[in-house]
């Protein structure tokens, strides 16, 4: 097994930094480069500054550093191609090529694929035209759930509890074209506690990964607008290992065998939003890469080589994975106003006493000062044998970082507490 490997990740957000540190593990792995990386990943590894759709200066990065595999965090470089290219140039990459990844970017023919090789899901029709949806919504039972059908940062989801909430979003979609001009899907409600089930999938070779959940709304009690992620946990008590077994075959291996079916075999991450309604467990949401902010309570409990892993996935072997039984629950640190607008360039303090792992999403440094950069800025991870044991580590970390723009849920994983 040959060691001293070179790797770039592609991204720059928590998801990266718990791909990076994890790759970091790795006995393997010699060298780490991060494209492009922030202020928190610099202390990880070596940051280079190419955005992340700058698909030629990154395959050119690639060929000229020998580097031997490329991961690919960000679906906007997976939906601009970069797999793709690296392939062509007969360069090694984990993720989906822009065909695959389509099961992320356009939730249309994630739900075509879902339909045809029975896939458990919410019944749905697919709109261009706003009198036609509005009149589809209206024909069918509340809460409606409408997407739209294309990448908008997590944000292009509105659950309707109201025929005038389901207008507005439909307008703002549709006529207004807010996250640009598309389709929406309109979706049937399903009902359940949800959770992220990542599997690392090679063709028709599906490598399930631990289970998490993700809080989505801004504030306590699951409340205000949905974010990017507000915090997450693994394990996830609700989740038996009959529903695992059933979430696996009957979801996960299905979508890995019908993309293959198509003639878009799926490389990299298959992350699968369910959802356990009374029938078992269901689809929401299908993404092609590493969730955030999942990644980074997954990631940690993995006690085997990740880049064994990546490498088995890439090389379509086999690879078995070993997982801690420990509990990892991570809380957000957010910009006041996220996710609408908010403030950049405010100082952090404390970070040097943190005696838990943090992971940095929207940060950037000047001189010896880290300064928040983003809307979801940071991530604490505690652990411990259970989650009330994560939890409390996680609460009293956060205590000691000193920053007044800084906001977070104190109800992460309670449900499960």
């Amino acid at each position: 097994m040959t060691m001293n490997k070179k790797v770039l990740v592609v991204g720059g957000g928590g998801r990266c930094h718990a791909i990076v540190k994890a790759l970091k593990r790795s006995p393997r792995v010699d060298k780490i480069y991060c494209a492009p990386g922030n202020a928190g990943i610099a202390e990880d590894a070596e940051c280079v500054a190419i955005g992340v759709e700058d698909v030629d200066a990154i395959v050119n990065f690639v060929r000229s550093n020998g580097i031997d595999m490329t991961v690919v965090g960000p679906e906007a470089a997976l939906a601009a191609g970069l797999v793709n290219a690296l392939e062509a140039e007969g360069l090694k990459a984990f993720g989906p090529t822009k065909e695959a990844a389509r099961i992320e970017s356009s939730k249309e023919f994630a739900k075509q694929i879902m339909a045809k090789y029975n896939v458990p899901t919410a019944a749905y029709e697919a709109f261009d035209d706003f009198d036609k949806a509005l009149e589809y919504v209206k024909s069918r039972p509340l809460p409606a759930v409408i997407k739209y059908d294309g990448l908008a940062a997590g944000k292009g989801v509105v659950v309707a509890m109201t025929y005038e909430e389901a207008e507005a979003a439909l307008r703002d979609m549709l006529l207004d074209e807010s996250f640009g001009k598309g389709r929406v899907v309109v979706e049937d409600f399903l009902d359940g506690p949800e959770f992220s089930f990542m599997c690392v999938v090679s063709g028709n070779k599906v490598y399930p990964l631990a289970m998490a959940q993700d809080h989505k709304r801004a504030y306590d009690g699951d409340k205000g607008p949905n974010t990017g992620g507000m915090g997450a946990y693994s394990p996830v008590p609700f989740v038996t290992d009959e529903i695992r077994e059933t979430a696996l075959k009957e979801i996960i291996q299905r979508a890995a065998d019908g993309l293959a079916a198509e003639g878009v075999p799926f490389k990299g991450v298959l992350y699968g939003g369910l959802i356990l309604t009374k029938e078992g467990p269901e689809v929401i949401e299908f993404n092609a890469r590493f969730g955030d902010p999942e990644t980074e309570v997954v990631l940690p409990r993995l006690e085997s080589d990740f880049y064994d892993l990546i490498e088995a996935a890439v090389e379509g072997r086999d690879c078995e994975t070993r997982w801690s039984d420990d509990a990892y629950l991570g809380v957000v640190l957010a910009s006041e106003g996220y996710p609408g607008s908010y403030k950049k360039g405010v100082e952090i303090k404390g970070l040097d006493k943190v005696n838990a792992e943090v992971y940095h999403m929207g940060t950037k440094r000047d001189g010896q000062k880290i300064l928040t950069a983003g809307g979801r800025v940071l991530m604490v991870v505690g652990k411990g044998k259970n989650l009330e044991e994560a939890n409390a580590a996680a609460k009293a970390e956060i205590e000691k970082i000193e920053c007044p723009s800084l906001f977070h849920r104190t109800d992460i994983g309670k449900a499960s507490l």
